[in-house]
Parts: structure tokens; sequence; C-alpha cells
């Protein structure tokens, strides 16, 4: 698959596939193109090939460059900017990365009790202990907090998950929230609106009760597009609701759906190409081109009799009228 930031290969060609079939390469006469089994990468940016290569994102590359932590082939790397090779010798704090491995991209169901982090200081139990061994340092894409539980996407790639959490990127967060208190279905209209709590403020919140039910404990359903520290239950407090569940149950194009708690799902590569915009054309992924307009032609000026004046229309030259 294409990472983000490569380009796909030209006319869909497998890197060793001969344009046109090997024995059609071989017989034809005059010249052939011929695709190479390596090609020369071009350079990236030092802050993205980190950012490939490992958990950070470019905004963590280009903090750890300016502290001074960042080297390559054994000298210190002082700008972000600095274009190199891919595949070149990088440390940070000495400790070399790893070449860049294939984008994966993972559905996690995150269990309540469980912090989103590879290690917790007090020594709670994080998501990557309840995770299968053997699978490549991941990420996650935004966190969710110790009580709530649900979908939670997790990448090897830094920067993706970056692009991914962005809230210029546009992807919706959705949420089943239970909470404890009186419901006013117009306090919570005015969210979509926007919100300011403890001088904080919130982008719009879509949120509705779901089904019907009078009583003090209500299911609702929330989506928001930012996803700030706590957000659902600081908002929710402001409306003087308690939150006592939180099940995330969508991010952008991905659903929670019946996937069991606890359990990992790759998405397959193709749909994480397709999704992010480092895949096929639209024409390679069979879906249709709008016709082109046709051009408005201009009709050029005929003449009249003899050469001389064009005609206007109603076929009347431009000369005067004859007795």
């Amino acid at each position: 698959m294409t990472a983000p930031g490569d380009r796909p290969p030209k006319n869909g060609a497998p890197e060793n596939e001969t344009v046109g079939g090997a024995e059609a390469g071989a017989n034809a006469q005059g010249p052939t193109r011929q695709r190479v089994a390596r090609q020369r990468v071009a350079p990236q940016r030092v802050a993205k090939v980190i950012a490939r290569r490992s958990a950070h994102s470019r905004r963590d590359a280009e903090r750890l460059i300016g502290e001074g932590r960042v080297t390559m082939a054994g000298e210190k790397v002082f700008s972000p900017a600095l274009d190199i090779d891919p595949d070149a010798d990088i440390a940070i704090d000495g400790k070399a990365l790893a070449k860049a491995h294939a984008t994966r991209l993972f559905r996690f169901h995150k269990p309540a009790g469980t912090v989103t982090t590879s290690r917790d200081p007090a020594g709670r139990t994080t998501i990557f202990d309840t995770m299968p061994k053997g699978l490549p340092r991941l990420v996650s894409v935004g966190r969710l907090d110790l009580n709530s539980e649900g979908l939670l996407l997790l990448t090897n790639d830094g920067d993706l998950a970056r692009h991914m959490e962005l809230p210029a990127t546009g992807w919706a967060r959705r949420y089943r929230v239970r909470v404890h208190g009186r419901v006013d279905p117009a306090a919570l209209a005015a969210l979509h609106q926007g919100v300011v709590v403890d001088g904080v403020a919130y982008g719009p919140i879509t949120a509705a009760p779901e089904g019907g039910g009078a009583g003090s404990n209500r299911w609702l359903w929330v989506t928001l597009r930012e996803g700030k520290n706590r957000e659902i239950r600081k908002v929710m407090a402001h409306l003087g609701l308690t939150v006592t569940r939180l099940i995330r149950t969508g991010y952008g194009p991905f659903e929670l759906r019946d996937l069991p708690k606890g359990a990992l799902d790759e998405v397959p590569p193709s749909r994480i190409s397709a999704l992010t915009g480092t895949g096929p054309t639209p024409a390679r992924l069979g879906w249709a081109r709008a016709k082109p307009k046709a051009k408005r032609r201009t009709p050029k000026p005929t003449q009249g009799r003899g050469g001389a004046k064009p005609v206007r229309p109603g076929g009347k030259t431009g000369g005067k009228k004859r007795p």
C-alpha cells in the first residue's frame, strides 16, 4: 500500500512488473519502459520521516529536534525542515529508529477501567496490557479517559494519527452517553451553537435523547468534532447532568458495531488508502467521473454580399437599406 506522503506507482503497476508484461517487453522492438525493483526515493522532511517511523507526530518531532535530542549518522539535527533520505539512520536520545514499515490501522474496543497510554506511573492497566503480543508500536488516534469505553483507533504511523485527530480533518466523534439528572431537550439543542464552560470554548455539539423516557437516568446520542479533554463530561456537568457511562460508537468513517470488548480488528490497507487519500485515484476505485461540459462555441462572424460587411441577426447586412 502507499504510505501517507508517498506517490502511488504510475499506471497502477507493481514495482517489479514490466509495463505491458514481461514477455512483451522482452520481444518488442524499440525501447520499452520497465519498472525496476528499487527506485530512487525522493527526500522527505526529517520531521515527517520521524513521524513515519515512530509513534511521534510531526509536532513532537519538531520539539525533539529543537531540544537537540535527534541525531542522524551521529550528528545532531538542528532543523525540522531538513530534507533527508527516508531510510537514513536517525536516533532519538541515542536510540535508533526502526526502518519504516507499511502503515497499519486497527479498531480497538477499549474496556472501561483502562488507560490510553503505553505505561502508567500509577500502575493502572493500560490498553496495551490487554492486547496480543507481537504488534508493532502503536499510537492512539485521540484518547478515551479511564472510565470511558468503546471505539479507539490505533496506528503505527504517528503522522497519520495526527492527521486523523485534527479538528480540521472534519471527522465526527459519535458517542452513546448515559446521564443522571433532569434532561432539558432545549438545553441540549442549544449546544449546537457551542458553549463556554469554565473559560473553555467548546465547538458545536449535537446532543439528543435516545428514544422516549422521562426518568432521571437517560441515554443520549452525542456527536462532536473537537474532542477536547473530558469534553462531554464537563459540558454535561455544566447542564446539571452527571455522566454515568460513556461509549464511543464511531470515529469518522469507522464504527464500533459488534466488535467485542478488548478485541482488536485490523483495517484493510486498501480502505486506509481510500479514506486518507493516499491510495488509487477515483478512476481506479471505480468511481464515476463527471462528464466534461461541452464548450460553447462562439459563432464566427458571417460576411455579407461581396464579403464587405457582417450579417446581423435575422440575415440583414450592416449596410444601408436598399430602396
